[in-house]
C-alpha cells in the first residue's frame, strides 16, 4: 500500500521539483490513485501559490476546491528567499500546526499526498529547524528530485547520505530529464552512476524518469 504522504525535494533549487510534483500527481491519477499536492511552505508569493498554479496546469485543472480553502497552500510569504529568511521579513512565523491540519485534511480527501518543499533538504525553514528535520519529525517518505546536469552526483550523494544519517525513508529518485547536462557522456555517465548506486545503498527505492516537457 502507497504512503499517504510523500515529502518531495531536490538535490538544489532550480531542479525541477515543481514540475516533478505536477507531473507525478497527473501520472497517479491517470492511473486510479487520487492524489494531490501540497506546498509545505510558498516563498515570493502572496495569496496564491505559483508552484500549486503549476502543479494544476501540468495536471491539466484550474484551482480546486481545496487550493481556494488554501489546504494546498497553508503558508505563503511575500519575500522570495529561504523560509527561515522570508517569515523573518513578513514578521511573522511559520504555523506548523496550520500546515499538519491542512495536510490531515488531504490525506481524509485524497489517497496521496505530494508534498513539494522549498529548495533542498538542508534548507531552514526556521533559524533552528531544518527541512530535513521536519521529514525526520513526520516520518515522511522522500521522492529526491536530480538530474544529469554536471554536479549534480555531489549533490545527490549528500542529500541521500543525509537522509541515511536520519534513517529516512526514500521512497524514490525521480530523475528530471529536462534538466540534462549539454554533454551527453556526462548525462549517461551520471545516471548510470545514481542508478548503481541506488541499487547499492537503497535497494528498496524506486528510479522514477520524468520526461521533457516537450514529450507531454
Amino acid at each position: 500500500m502507497m504512503a499517504k504522504v510523500y515529502f518531495i525535494s531536490g538535490i538544489d533549487t532550480g531542479i525541477g521539483k515543481t514540475y516533478t510534483t505536477g507531473y507525478l500527481a497527473r501520472q497517479w491519477n491517470e492511473q486510479g490513485i487520487s492524489t494531490i499536492t501540497q506546498k509545505l511552505v510558498q516563498t515570493g508569493n502572496i495569496e496564491i501559490s505559483e508552484d500549486i498554479e503549476i502543479h494544476r496546469q501540468i495536471m491539466g485543472t484550474d484551482l480546486l476546491e481545496v487550493d481556494l480553502e488554501k489546504l494546498t497552500m497553508p503558508e505563503i510569504f511575500s519575500y522570495p528567499a529561504s523560509p527561515h529568511l522570508a517569515t523573518e521579513i513578513d514578521g511573522r512565523e511559520i504555523d506548523f500546526s496550520k500546515i499538519n491540519q491542512a495536510t490531515e485534511q488531504l490525506k481524509e480527501k485524497y489517497q496521496v499526498v505530494l508534498l513539494e518543499g522549498a529548495g533542498g533538504l538542508m534548507v531552514p525553514l526556521t533559524r533552528n529547524l531544518l527541512t530535513l528535520d521536519y521529514i525526520e519529525q513526520q516520518k515522511f517518505p522522500v521522492i529526491l528530485v536530480s538530474s544529469g546536469r554536471l554536479g549534480s552526483i555531489n549533490h545527490t550523494l549528500l542529500s541521500l547520505e543525509a537522509l541515511k544519517h536520519r534513517c529516512i525513508e526514500l521512497y524514490a529518485l525521480a530523475y528530471n530529464l529536462n534538466d540534462e547536462s549539454q554533454d551527453e557522456i556526462i548525462s549517461k555517465d551520471t545516471a548510470m552512476y545514481l542508478k548503481n548506486y541506488l541499487s547499492c545503498h537503497f535497494p528498496q527505492a524506486q528510479w522514477i524518469d520524468i520526461p521533457c516537457l516537450s514529450d507531454h
